[in-house]
């Protein structure tokens, strides 16, 4: 059995700065951080427009394009699903709302980044077109933040009003 061992040295140093991030990022998810409804928009708009730089470089065909389309909505579908895995709260007496991510919600994006890299690596091996793959990747992720972040501004408005009408 023969390695490659340039591939597994980017592997390592991936797995390696993923895990740093992760471990970051596991520590800060115990405590409630502000959440500012106006916001929400923000992160989803840059995206759409990193996405359309992807599309401006190489347009896809139509096949591609479809694929794009099904990823989108696919990745609407898992944003759903991930904004409601944010922990929402209303402070009662500020009516501040608070969120705090989920370990799942966490776990659920390296798996798709994991699988994003691992595609990209091994597309050309494949004879997978790797900027149709990246164009779809970053279709999906559009949908995902996009999705994930209108769920949470619904859910916390509909909190909002509930802790309001309560006062």
């Amino acid at each position: 059995m023969q390695f490659d061992t340039p591939h597994l040295i980017r592997y390592g140093i991936t797995a390696l700065v993923v895990g740093l991030i992760l471990a970051l990022r596991l520590r800060r998810m115990s405590k409630a951080r502000p959440l500012i409804l106006e916001r929400l928009w923000i992160i989803p708009a840059l995206y759409a427009l990193l996405v359309a730089s992807l599309f401006l470089r190489l347009q896809p065909s139509l096949g591609g394009s479809a694929l794009c389309a099904a990823a989108l909505v696919v990745g609407g579908g898992l944003g759903w699903q991930r904004g409601k895995m944010m922990r929402l709260s209303v402070d009662p007496e500020t009516h501040q709302l608070n969120q705090r991510a989920s370990i799942g919600g966490l776990l659920f994006i390296v798996v798709l980044i994991a699988i994003k890299l691992v595609g990209q690596a091994e597309g050309s091996a494949l004879h997978l077109n790797v900027v149709l793959l990246t164009q779809a990747f970053g279709t999906m992720a559009l949908g995902l933040f996009s999705a994930m972040r209108l769920e949470m501004y619904l859910r916390g408005r509909r909190l909002l009003a509930q802790a309001r009408a309560a006062a």
